[in-house]
């Protein structure tokens, strides 16, 4: 069988949303040979923001320009190409919560790779999960990992290096195949996430109230696709 490189990525950024900058990108491959999937070395690289980081967001990931070398680079659009390629090529991308990555990590970078949402996969394979983050399955599926490798939490490298365990653990249930098709629909989330009916499941929610979440414009549209889909379930309809 022909080598699969699935390639996990991570970034950190000094906002939310762009125009803010991508400060730190770590990468880590999942590559399968033979029926087996094994899992590489994480790599992790810091660049210098051309707009300084704000104290709220060094108060999550804790990286501050002190720590960086004065000859470390800003990510321009070639370095960040250079990074999602580097290292060999990839066949997918992998993040969790991978909407984020794409805000930053666009088509010029990536070329239409193909993207595995490992939070999206994790809602289908594990709905009853305490929770659905990275560092929750981590711990709620008692994964092994090198301490030294894992740890801090919220940087590319260590946040890379336990999504590819999770990868690792999901590919057990599901193909790399319907992992993509998860990915490009929206989420299924396991339970009503508001309203009176918040915490029930789709199954046991009144069809009345999925059919008028179904008519709302102003609504998470997750929430409203996941109304739809038990609709259809409930009367038949593909």
């Amino acid at each position: 069988m022909a080598l699969m490189r699935l390639r996990v990525i991570d970034i950190e950024t000094t906002g939310q949303t762009p125009p803010a900058e991508v400060i730190e990108f770590g990468r880590i491959d999942v590559c399968q040979a033979e029926e087996q999937w094994q899992i590489g070395r994480p790599f992790a690289r810091l660049y210098r923001p051309l707009h300084g980081i704000p104290p709220e967001t060094m108060a999550v990931h804790h990286i501050t320009e002190a720590e960086m070398p004065p000859d470390t680079p800003v990510c321009t659009a070639e370095r960040l190409r250079l990074a999602v390629w580097g290292g060999g090529t990839p066949d997918v991308l992998v993040a969790h919560n991978c909407a984020f990555e794409q805000l930053f990590v666009t088509g010029d970078a990536t070329d239409a790779l193909p993207w595995i949402c490992t939070y999206k996969v994790a809602l289908h394979v594990w709905p009853d999960a305490p929770r659905h983050s990275n560092q929750v399955l981590r711990y709620w599926r008692s994964l092994v990992l090198d301490a030294a490798l894992a740890m801090p939490p919220h940087r590319a490298g260590p946040d890379a290096y336990v999504t590819a365990h999770l990868l690792v653990e999901l590919l057990r249930h599901a193909t790399v195949e319907q992992m993509i098709a998860w990915t490009a629909q929206p989420k299924q989330l396991p339970k009503l996430p508001f309203g009176k009916h918040r915490g029930l499941a789709w199954a046991d929610a009144p069809i009345d109230y999925l059919q008028w979440m179904m008519r709302q414009t102003d609504m998470d549209q997750d929430a409203i696709w996941c109304a739809g889909q038990e609709v259809a379930r409930r009367i038949g309809t593909p």
